[in-house]
């Protein structure tokens, strides 16, 4: 069975390869970064202690997919700038840096500030453009998505800086497009109750998962009393702690075997669609627990 699932990993298209070996090299990274906090942590503090891989694993996923699959990453250039493959590159690296330093806990607070700030800029330039121009209810999910995806990253470099003067601002800004987030994705599983949950995009759930619909009903009101909490901040820990957690375990046990069942398809697009729902459900997953760590005990 192992020689059959190495045979698998051979045999990806280039983007899937690098994209998959990104996230095993910084999971290998963030777990030796965090031993000692794991260690020290207990109950639910251990998966608060995970957000920083939770952030490293998806944003070195994405980076790899940037300078893997160039030339469809060209696409999503607006075609007013200048030296279009260049800003692809410079994503592509930008992300892998960020991966490294959100492992590694290391000058959290430039790269969290830069992350948000680059994820606030894609929301302006490319996703509500296109949401207000599309209509619809994906190009809407993606523009809250990447609106939580930049608040997180201001929470997690407010919480570097120390949580005080401009890490307070930061880490408000970030509670408010977190909260958002949780709320507005909380009302979608409520009304579309047979999708992937985590981020209510377009995939639809497997059939061997039994009970979909509950899932998603249950995942919709656990986000939406987050969301709740968050909006008022009356107890952001444990409601960020226990949704968060709630969503990494969503990925270990339907993304997981989603994931695995992708890249053993022969067909390139399913492969590489398959690790970004993964890579982005556990960067969501991220997001939420961020804010636990933001607060105290």
């Amino acid at each position: 069975m192992q020689l059959n699932f190495l045979a698998v990993f051979l045999a990806f298209p280039g983007t899937a390869m690098w994209m998959s070996a990104a996230g095993l090299a910084l999971l290998a990274i963030g777990l030796f970064a965090a031993k000692n906090d794991l260690a020290q942590a207990r109950g639910i503090n251990r998966i608060v202690a995970l957000t920083p891989l939770c952030f490293a694993i998806p944003l070195a996923v994405f980076g790899a997919e940037h300078l893997s699959s160039r030339q469809s990453m060209l696409s999503l250039v607006p075609s007013y700038m200048p030296w279009r493959m260049f800003w692809v590159y410079l994503v592509g690296f930008a992300l892998i840096a960020a991966s490294l330093s959100f492992a590694t806990r290391r000058q959290v607070q430039w790269s969290g500030l830069l992350f948000g700030a680059m994820m606030f800029l894609f929301v302006a330039m490319l996703h509500l453009p296109g949401a207000v121009t599309a209509g619809g209810r994906i190009p809407w999910t993606i523009v809250v998505r990447e609106m939580s995806f930049g608040g997180a990253g201001w929470v997690l470099a407010g919480v570097a800086m120390g949580g005080e003067g401009q890490g307070k601002g930061l880490i408000a800004v970030g509670r408010v497009a977190i909260a958002i987030a949780a709320i507005f994705f909380g009302v979608q599983h409520f009304l579309h109750p047979l999708g992937l949950p985590g981020v209510p995009l377009a995939k639809q759930m497997p059939p061997w998962i039994p009970v979909p619909a509950l899932i998603d009903y249950l995942t919709g009101a656990f986000l939406l009393v987050a969301g709740v909490c968050f909006v008022l901040a009356r107890k952001t820990r444990m409601a960020a702690a226990y949704l968060g957690a709630w969503i990494v375990l969503l990925v270990v046990v339907i993304y997981g075997p989603v994931l695995i069942g992708a890249l053993a398809d022969s067909s390139v697009n399913v492969q590489v669609e398959g690790v970004n729902y993964f890579a982005d459900t556990l960067l969501f997953g991220g997001t939420i627990l961020s804010l636990a760590g933001a607060n105290p005990k």
